[in-house]
C-alpha cells in the first residue's frame, strides 16, 4: 500500500527499559541493527499497527507497554534504488513512519524474539538513547536523528545522561572495581542462528553495520 508520492506508511517503535536505553535489535543474519518497524495494513490505525509489530518483532503485547508519546506527523526516508525490487522501482519510493515512544512494563524475559514464525532480529541489546544515531544504515539516519529528537522530550525524567551522550560527551563516572559493568554499558541479548557470528568493531566495541534488507527496508 503506496500513497501517491511513492511512499509506504509504517510505524517505527522506540521502546525504552526503566534507564531509559533503548531497545536494539539485530536483522536475522546481517550485521544490521536497528529499531522495530514495520508496514501499516490496510483498515490499521498507526497504533494498532505499532501493537502488532511490537507482538511479532519482540514478543510484548499491549499490557507490557505504556505509550509515552509519538511522532505529530509522518517522517520520511528514501530507499536508493540498490535496495529495491527492479519491479517496484519506479513507483516505490520509501517509507513514511509514525515514531512512538513506548516504556517497558514487563521485565527483559518478557521479550522473545522468536514470536512467530518469520522473525526479524537474531540478536538485541539495550543502549544509551542517542547511541544509535551513530551506527544506523545510512538512509535511515535522518528519520532517526528526527524521531528521537522529537521524541526526547517525553522521556522519563530519571536519566539526564543523553543530554552528554547526543553531543558526544562523556560524564564523569566513578571507577569500578575489575569485572563490575560500568554505567551505561548492557549486555547483547544473543539469539543466534547456527554458525551465527556477531563481529565487534574495533574503535568502539559496538557491532559492524551491514545494508538493510527486507520488506521494511
Amino acid at each position: 500500500m503506496l500513497d501517491r508520492d511513492g511512499f509506504r506508511p509504517n510505524v517505527g517503535i522506540i521502546l525504552l527499559n526503566q534507564k531509559n536505553q533503548v531497545f536494539w535489535g539485530k536483522r536475522i543474519r546481517t550485521h544490521s541493527w536497528q529499531f522495530p518497524q514495520g508496514g501499516i495494513d490496510r483498515g490499521e490505525t498507526p497504533e494498532q499497527a505499532m501493537v502488532r509489530e511490537l507482538h511479532e518483532e519482540v514478543g510484548l503485547h499491549r499490557e507490557h507497554i505504556r505509550i509515552l508519546a509519538r511522532t505529530r506527523d509522518w517522517l520520511r526516508y528514501e530507499v536508493p534504488d540498490r535496495y529495491i525490487r527492479r519491479d517496484a522501482r519506479g513507483h516505490y519510493k520509501g517509507q513514511k513512519q509514525i515514531w512512538f515512544l513506548l516504556q517497558l512494563l514487563g521485565n527483559d524475559w518478557d521479550l522473545n524474539l522468536r514470536a512467530t514464525d518469520h522473525p526479524e532480529f537474531d540478536a538485541w541489546r539495550w543502549n544509551d538513547y542517542w547511541v544509535p544515531l551513530d551506527v544506523v544504515v545510512e538512509f535511515k539516519r535522518g528519520v532517526y536523528e528526527m524521531a528521537l529528537t522529537e521524541l526526547a522530550r517525553h522521556l522519563p525524567r530519571n536519566e539526564y545522561r543523553n543530554r552528554f551522550l547526543r553531543q558526544g560527551m562523556r560524564p564523569h563516572e566513578p571507577e569500578t572495581e575489575p569485572g563490575q559493568e560500568q554505567p551505561g554499558m548492557s549486555t547483547t541479548h544473543l539469539e543466534l542462528p547456527p554458525g551465527g557470528t556477531l563481529e565487534p568493531m574495533p574503535e568502539t566495541g559496538l557491532f559492524s553495520q551491514g545494508p538493510a534488507n527486507g520488506r521494511d527496508s
